[in-house]
């Protein structure tokens, strides 16, 4: 039997209790269904603390999670063992029967599940408040990269930005270019008929002065 400082556990959808296991006796299934009522519907962690207990909620996709404890127990070793819960039972039936399982209707399968995690973070609090600690250092650290990852692409998006404005630049030089060599060829030619209006009017000067003087 687990020692008095995890009293009771449960795992539901919405409000329908799909199991449960408790080595006690007591009116704590009723309070932390009343409990389980008043939930908002969101992704989070509560915990309620009343008559010398709490009662520890762990909601993620439409299911909850949900352990009663003494007041002393370690809150965080208590969430602790909601996480497991949650991956054991994510594992077993995500996506399975739990989406359309009656009242009770997995106790069988997984009410031994939630007692050997109960007696696990009873009986080695250390280990599991390791485990709690790494687990934070990784989130940390993962934090850290997805904010690095974050920077490097907002660093992308600006380089990117920078190389878009240069190959505009680029192609309005390419096009300026382009204008001025077709302006300078159309100067030269507009030049070059000036200048052979020029050369047909001295032509022109020379022969009348040829026959002026024959």
């Amino acid at each position: 039997m687990v020692q008095q400082s995890l009293i009771y556990s449960f795992v539901a959808r919405d409000t329908v209790i799909l199991a449960e296991h408790t080595d006690f006796t007591g009116n704590f299934p009723e309070i932390a269904l009343q409990c389980l009522q008043r939930l908002p519907s969101t992704n989070t962690k509560f915990t309620y603390n009343t008559d010398g207990h709490t009662f520890n909620y762990l909601a993620h996709d439409g299911f909850t999670y949900c352990v009663v404890a003494v007041e002393s127990f370690d809150r965080h070793i208590a969430m602790a063992f909601l996480d497991r819960i949650k991956e054991e039972f994510t594992k077993r039936y995500g996506g399975g029967k739990a989406a359309t399982a009656t009242d009770k209707s997995l106790n069988k399968e997984f009410g031994p599940k939630l007692k050997e995690h109960m007696q696990y973070c009873v009986e080695r609090p250390e280990e599991v408040s390791k485990l709690v600690k790494v687990k934070a250092q990784v989130s940390q650290v993962q934090d850290v990269m997805m904010q690095n990852i974050d920077q490097v692409l907002n660093r992308q998006v600006k380089i990117d930005v920078l190389m878009d404005k240069t190959e505009n630049l680029r192609d309005q030089a390419q096009d300026f270019r382009g204008q001025t060599g077709q302006l300078k060829i159309k100067m030269w030619f507009q030049n070059m008929k000036i200048k052979l209006i020029i050369l047909a009017i001295i032509i022109v000067i020379i022969l009348i002065i040829v026959l002026v003087v024959t």
